[in-house]
């Protein structure tokens, strides 16, 4: 027994070997998102070299171009890594269905925010086929509605479009999408981030793109991308 404690003591006296560490895993950049105090969403590491802004509209069919064309490679090759920045801000630029999708949209968790804004643009086509209907068939009715006080006038569209219903799909209820539409916080961020564009980004159209704070002469994945390059982001 005395052999055995004594034993026991030694091996209680040994230093105790630390774990070998382990090597953090690298972030996936483009799983990081933030609503950013001008009221945009940015995907990515906040402070990476290359920052890009875009001011989009959701009814925009060039906008909806390089949601399909660029977006992907812009996230894997460049967000991802934490080269790049993605900051997505709205610009109104087709009015009150611009609106309400925009209210919408910033209605999902935060998280979830660019999740919700690719499968708008994937149902863009449809949306843009409704509304011509409705321009047809009700127009004296949008006309009249584009006068109401912004949170009517942003459920009048949406309900007309099918936004609702749509955006049940990305989780929102309907009871909360109605919520969104009304929200007084939500319409006033919307249209300060609107106000900023033009007097501060001298924004008038979409997509306008931002590079480093330089407004570039770029509209699609094929001319931003070298903007991007010689940002550094090569």
């Amino acid at each position: 027994m005395r052999r055995l404690l004594i034993v026991l003591a030694a091996l209680l006296a040994l230093p105790i070997a630390a774990a070998p560490a382990q090597k953090a895993a690298a972030p996936r950049w483009s799983d990081v998102v933030a609503l950013t105090p001008e009221g945009g969403f940015r995907q990515g590491n906040p402070d990476a070299p290359v920052k890009l802004i875009e001011y989009g509209s959701r009814t925009c069919p060039t906008c909806g171009r390089f949601a399909a064309e660029g977006v992907a490679e812009l996230r894997d090759k460049y967000v991802a890594t934490g080269k790049v920045s993605y900051e997505y801000r709205d610009f109104l630029i087709h009015g009150a269905p611009d609106f309400a999708l925009a209210l919408l949209n910033q209605c999902v968790p935060t998280p979830r925010f660019f999740a919700a804004l690719d499968a708008i643009y994937a149902n863009q086509p449809a949306f843009a086929a409704r509304l011509a209907q409705l321009e047809k068939t009700r127009s004296a009715e949008l006309e009249a509605w584009q006068k109401l006080p912004p949170p009517q006038m942003a459920t009048r569209f949406a309900e007309a479009l099918g936004f609702i219903p749509f955006m049940k799909a990305q989780g929102v209820t309907e009871a909360r999408a109605r919520q969104c539409l009304a929200d007084p916080a939500l319409i006033k961020r919307i249209a300060q981030t609107n106000a900023d564009a033009v007097n501060k980004q001298d924004v008038d159209g979409t997509p306008t793109f931002i590079v480093n704070g330089r407004k570039v002469r770029a509209f699609d994945w094929l001319h931003l991308q070298p903007e991007l390059w010689a940002a550094g982001a090569s």
